[in-house]
């Protein structure tokens, strides 16, 4: 597919990985689709949690903070980069709906996952912490339903993952582990100079599917075949 797979080339650098996204369109953060690389597949596995600039892992929140990538849970709730260029597209693609108020009042949205979204809009970048917070969903019986509605909202195109925030005490000094946070898909490509597609959600579903077959083995064309419904 192309030279890192191909030759068995091991990316090491931020920047060869955000090549390969580029050349790619989509990139999947763990080994996810047949004869398809992953950023798992082509890094050095000694490097993962190295916390190091060489970790893929301190990578994957760099991507949508630069503008790199898009990073979420867009494919069967599993995470996966897509660069800026193929983003619109996977966007109309995927996206459950024309917007998160409606596909709540069609009863395709959770109302977990509805509230949760409005207090993402109000505060973009909202880390986890906060947002747990925020919904009143603090307590330990609370995780799981936060947890999923967070899932639901990614792989419903509404919300991506825009970096990471560290824990931080009165005195402003790092305390403790750092969280995921959150901002509208909308939000990211206005951030990031992105345009939205002009394409129906069947003509984006097309153009991907062209480009997928300029590249991709039959398994790899079948598993996005089912992923965009074509």
């Amino acid at each position: 597919m192309n030279d890192h797979t191909s030759q068995g080339t091991m990316i090491t650098s931020f920047d060869e990985a955000a090549e390969l996204i580029g050349q790619l369109g989509i990139l999947p953060l763990a080994s996810l689709i047949p004869d398809y690389p992953s950023l798992e597949s082509v890094t050095p596995r000694a490097n993962w949690h190295s916390d190091t600039e060489q970790d893929p892992w301190r990578w994957r929140v760099r991507f949508p903070a630069e503008g790199k990538a898009a990073y979420g849970k867009f494919m069967k709730k599993k995470a996966v980069l897509v660069s800026p260029e193929w983003f619109p597209l996977v966007y109309h693609a995927l996206r459950l709906g024309q917007n998160a108020e409606t596909c709540f009042k069609d009863g395709l949205l959770s109302r977990t996952a509805w509230e949760l979204y409005q207090l993402i809009e109000i505060e973009q970048g909202i880390d986890t912490r906060v947002l747990r917070e925020r919904a009143f969903m603090k307590g330990k019986e609370d995780k799981k339903a936060f947890d999923q509605a967070v899932i639901e909202l990614q792989d419903a195109m509404f919300i991506v993952i825009s970096g990471v925030k560290a824990k931080v005490n009165a005195a402003g000094e790092k305390n403790g582990w750092s969280s995921t946070s959150y901002e509208t898909a909308a939000n990211w490509m206005r951030q990031n100079g992105i345009k939205e597609s002009s394409l129906s959600k069947q003509d984006a579903r097309s153009e991907l599917m062209r480009r997928l077959r300029e590249r991709c083995s039959g398994k790899t064309l079948a598993y996005f075949e089912k992923i965009f419904q074509c």
